[in-house]
């Protein structure tokens, strides 16, 4: 039998020590590796408080809040020139290096020929692939504006996850009452962790969002401090935009940064997924 020499004996039986020492000292948290960082933004087609048309101030807000899930409310695509013809959502998952699906509610014809559709809706950007996305087209009343359901499925860390986006029409309450109840039976009794965000244009006490909360926990009551007012930003006065939860996620933390690079104010929240 080969003698191994006592000095290769003794760093071999110093790695041994070492290993472990090293493996303590950066234990694998489970609940970190399962954290998730959500916005939802309502963008005014990137126009702020000031007037002014800034895209990469609505990038930096988002960038900022350390969000891997992205929920943006009046995107333009294509719209005019109050947005330069720009494609929102196309410009800012570039910026951010993240995927991203567009959802037109509104879908008009260009303006001349062989241009592009003039389109306007919301937006999911994700860090993590988008396996599956559609929008459904919500209720509209005759006198009211097209609204729509868009719903993500996302792979986080190994593990299907439901993104539910919509805004909800700002101007007749019936109408936004039957969207509450379309949405609800879109998003159905799935088991699937689902979380929806958005523009709901009411506030938590009206009967479109008991409608919705019937169903899905409001995040914003469970761990915000404050009333988490978003709207008008450069004077909030009430909560109109909502985090809503299934049981499959678990919220740890929700913040509304201060920004004016829009009328209304993002939310920012943190979950752990079940």
């Amino acid at each position: 039998m080969r003698i191994l020499p006592k000095s290769l004996l003794a760093a071999v039986a110093g790695l041994l020590m070492v290993l472990p020492t090293a493996a303590a000292a950066s234990p694998r948290h489970h609940d970190e590796d399962r954290s998730l960082k959500v916005i939802t933004y309502n963008i005014h087609h990137a126009a702020g408080v000031d007037g002014v048309l800034d895209l990469e101030r609505v990038a930096k807000v988002i960038e900022s809040s350390g969000a891997s899930v992205v929920g943006l409310q009046e995107v333009d695509n294509h719209w005019d020139v109050r947005s330069n013809w720009v494609d929102q959502a196309a410009w800012l998952a570039k910026r951010l290096k993240m995927h991203y699906k567009f959802a037109p509610n509104l879908d008009l014809p260009p303006v001349n020929a062989g241009e592009p559709r003039r389109q306007y809706g919301t937006a999911v950007l994700s860090r993590f692939p988008i396996k599956d996305f559609k929008n459904t087209l919500l209720p509209l009343y005759p006198t009211g504006e097209q609204r729509g359901l868009a719903v993500a499925t996302l792979k986080v860390r190994g593990q299907d996850f439901r993104f539910a986006n919509t805004h909800l029409t700002s101007n007749n309450n019936d109408e936004r009452l039957e969207q509450a109840k379309k949405v609800v039976e879109l998003l159905g009794k799935s088991k699937q962790p689902t979380l929806l965000v958005g523009d709901l244009n009411a506030v938590d006490t009206s009967p479109e969002i008991r409608t919705l909360t019937a169903v899905l926990r409001d995040t914003w009551p469970q761990v915000g401090k404050g009333p988490g007012y978003t709207i008008e930003a450069s004077n909030p006065t009430k909560r109109i935009d909502f985090l809503l939860h299934s049981a499959g996620l678990k919220p740890t933390s929700a913040t509304v940064p201060v920004t004016l690079a829009s009328d209304h104010l993002p939310v920012v929240a943190t979950f752990t997924l079940r």
